[in-house]
């Protein structure tokens, strides 16, 4: 069915994406993610796109099935002997082809049906592998913030252990306690516990990315500097609702709908059967030949197929307005995650370096006696912390940004065949 809002979707979309910059659209991806090679490729091996590609090619066939029309050529023939008082017997025969033929704008239905479903299955792939690319994104994120937790911890540990040799000289010069070297021991110990942990979290994360990605090259980069977002909200909104997959797939389903709609209506008007026949009878003295028309009487149940059909064109256009709202939605708060986590992690990244120049400097103190055990080990562990903090918030802010490029096809090349 070719309308006008093909064409104004069409256009819309067009210059929406003309408006964003062309560095943008060409990108291929950041530094401290996987290659659009390598993203792709790991992506059309998702489980999810699988599925969704064979939903592409079943509705590739449906597509031709409707246009080709449900209805097949019937032959038929019959055999019969005939007994005539004072004549004998005579051997008759007779034989049939007929078919059904859609009449009206059936046909031309059928092939909108066919050619939206078709549309709406290439739109579901695509949002299939924006849901993957998002996924990836995640767990990749996850794997090197990982990592670069594990690698301050190890830091951490260090610097324990730093205090620790403190505390045993100044155990040996007399101006600690056994119990002082104690509570150090078991500062490390807590701190060797931490990067444990870590480490830990870091191969469960490989192990995913391994498990579900086995082709993907597991080469570490470092997590790059989060950045301020390129668009305010309104523009991330208007360029996203523009390209998206799901709304597109959606808007294609209230168009299968109406087609539906409109073929269940044109359906209350039954399609006639169409034959010709050729009969032999009388001694094979006469021969016939004619043709046939049957005409179904339509009752209550076209009419409420048509009527059905007329509430599922209504389910699919409250579908568009509720897709529509929880894009909208989706937006604001990526947006809104966005600012806030590049906020955390700018404060995060000013309070850890506060945090280790305060460490250094009570580790040093400690050394010359101007500082207690205490106090030590209350700002170590304050910089522990501050160390876990940045590591999240850097991911965080990352990942918020990815998810908005992904979703605005900005962000690796998602499109489908």
């Amino acid at each position: 069915m070719k309308s006008w809002i093909h064409t104004a979707t069409a256009v819309g979309v067009a210059s929406l994406a003309l408006a964003w910059p062309m560095s943008a659209r060409a990108q291929t991806g950041p530094a401290d993610l996987p290659s659009a090679e390598q993203a792709l490729a790991a992506i059309d091996q998702d489980p999810a796109v699988l599925q969704a590609r064979r939903a592409l090619q079943a509705a590739t066939h449906s597509a031709a099935m409707r246009a080709a029309g449900p209805y097949e050529w019937t032959v038929g023939a019959t055999g019969q002997r005939r007994r005539i008082d004072g004549s004998g017997s005579t051997t008759e025969w007779s034989a049939q082809i007929e078919r059904p033929i859609r009449i009206g704008s059936k046909a031309a239905l059928d092939r909108d049906i066919g050619e939206a479903g078709l549309r709406q299955a290439r739109a579901e792939l695509t949002a299939a592998r924006q849901e993957a690319a998002r996924l990836l994104a995640d767990q990749w994120l996850d794997w090197l913030a990982a990592r670069q937790s594990r690698a301050r911890l190890l830091e951490q540990v260090a610097f324990a252990e730093a205090n620790l040799k403190a505390v045993e000289t100044r155990r040996k010069a007399g101006d600690a306690s056994l119990l002082e070297v104690g509570v150090a021991q078991g500062d490390v110990a807590e701190a060797k516990r931490q990067a444990s942990l870590a480490a830990a979290a870091e191969a469960r994360a490989q192990a995913t990315l391994r498990v579900r990605y086995p082709q993907l090259a597991q080469v570490a980069p470092a997590l790059s500097e989060p950045v301020t977002l390129e668009r305010t909200e309104v523009q991330w909104r208007e360029r996203i609702l523009a390209v998206s997959a799901r709304l597109r797939a959606a808007q294609e389903a209230l168009r299968k709908a109406e087609a539906t709609g409109a073929r269940a209506r044109a359906d209350r008007v039954p399609d006639p059967t169409v034959g010709v026949f050729t009969a032999s009878e009388a001694f094979r003295s006469e021969r016939v030949l004619g043709v046939t028309l049957s005409i179904p009487l339509g009752g209550s149940y076209r009419a409420q197929a048509a009527l059905e059909a007329q509430q599922q064109a209504e389910v699919a256009r409250a579908g568009v307005d509720r897709e529509t709202r929880e894009i909208e939605l989706e937006v604001a708060t990526q947006v809104a995650e966005a600012i806030s986590s590049l906020e955390r992690w700018r404060l995060a990244e000013q309070t850890t370096a506060a945090a280790g120049d305060a460490a250094r400097l009570t580790q040093r103190a400690y050394t010359l006696g101007e500082a207690d055990l205490q106090t030590l080990l209350l700002v170590r562990r304050q910089s522990l912390e501050t160390v876990n903090a940045a590591a999240s918030a850097r991911a965080d802010a990352l990942r918020a940004r990815y998810r908005l490029l992904i979703d605005a096809q900005l962000l690796w090349d998602l499109g489908t065949e």
